[in-house]
Order: C-alpha cells, then structure tokens, then sequence
C-alpha cells in the first residue's frame, strides 16, 4: 500500500500507541499532542494546499486546523478513527475559509506532493501521442492549478483526496458524512469539468 495514502492503522501496536497519545492528549499532554501533529501533519498540508492552492494560506489553515483539533479534542469519542476526525475538520475549516476568500491566488503545481504527476487529467494528457507533448510542464501545471480552483469546494476537495491523495471512496465518505455514490457522484462531475477546462491541451 502506498505510504502516502490516507488509510487506517492495521498493526495493532500502532492502534494501541495512537489511542495511548488521543487519551493523554485529551487529559491536556502538549507533548503526546505533538507526536499526533507531527504524524498528520504532512497529509493536512496536501490537503488544504490542494484546495487552497496558496502556501501561506495553507500554512496558517493547518494551524487553524490543529489549533481547533486541541481544543475539541474532549468531545473526540472513537466512533471514528482519528484521522477520519482529523480530516473532517481540514475539510470544514478550509471550505469555510474559501468561501470568505475575495481573492483567490493561483500557484505552481510543482510542490504539490507530487500531485501533478498523479492526476489522472495530467497522466492522460501526457500519454496521449498529440502536440501537448511539447506543452511545458509549468504552463501545463500552472493551467491544471487554475482548473482545480474553478472546482466547487465541496469538489475539489473529492478530485484531491482521491486523485492526488489516493483516498479511497469509502474513506472518503467517511470523512464528508456522505454516501460513496454522492463520493463517485462528485468525482465525475469534477473530472468532467476539468476535462472541459483542459479542452485547449487535447488534441
């Protein structure tokens, strides 16, 4: 399984240690709070880039995001896994945050976890034997960015979690409070879409 993934802990020694550091966490251990931020930091940050595509706007909504996880972290009952938590709350902040965003600022695709070269719009426009072989990466990533912000919110963040990040459809349901059909719903109408907005790179 891909490491970069977001899926549930199956050692169980993990699952003992990571309910170990909730549990004191939630007792108000800054420290055993720490070890749960390092451990989801890295995959909260793909997420609200993708969706933000803006560095420092990423930066200050996954403190946002953490900073919220701590102090709601006593009402954190195990009914889901944590990480299930974790993104919901990613989700509602940052889809909470664009929607009182004026000004919307397009980035470079090239940092994005390797994002670009995973998603699906991007792999099938370079396989296909046409003229946008010769399109440049930038330009190419710079239009895929712009393509994503044209997305709905509650779109986008299903094109990222499952394009970029590999998020299964369940997990994904799991997450959003949603069936998986409205996952796979939301996913086709978000592909087509970026299909339309990439129509000038397709032969």
């Amino acid at each position: 399984m891909n490491s970069d993934k977001v899926s549930s802990q199956s050692d169980p020694a993990q699952v003992a240690d990571e309910k170990d550091l909730i549990r004191r966490a939630q007792q108000g251990d800054v420290d055993a709070y720490d070890v749960l931020v390092r451990r989801f930091q890295g995959k909260i940050y793909a997420l609200v880039y993708n969706m933000t595509s803006n560095k420092e706007d990423a930066e200050d909504r996954v403190q946002d995001v953490f900073i919220k996880a701590f102090h709601s972290l006593r009402h954190f009952k195990g009914e889901s896994s944590f990480y299930t938590w974790l993104y919901r709350i990613a989700i509602n902040r940052t889809i909470n945050f664009l929607k009182t965003r004026k000004n919307r600022i397009t980035l470079s695709l090239s940092d994005m976890d390797s994002g670009a070269e995973r998603d699906p719009a991007y792999v099938e426009l370079r396989a296909r034997e046409s003229p946008v072989r010769d399109v440049s990466l930038i330009e190419l990533q710079d239009k895929l960015n712009k393509a994503l912000q044209t997305l709905s919110e509650k779109h986008r963040v299903v094109v990222v979690m499952h394009d970029i990040q590999g998020v299964p459809h369940e997990e994904i349901a799991r997450i959003m409070g949603c069936s998986q059909g409205t996952v796979r719903s939301r996913l086709f109408y978000a592909r087509q879409q970026l299909q339309k907005e990439l129509k000038d790179f397709a032969p």
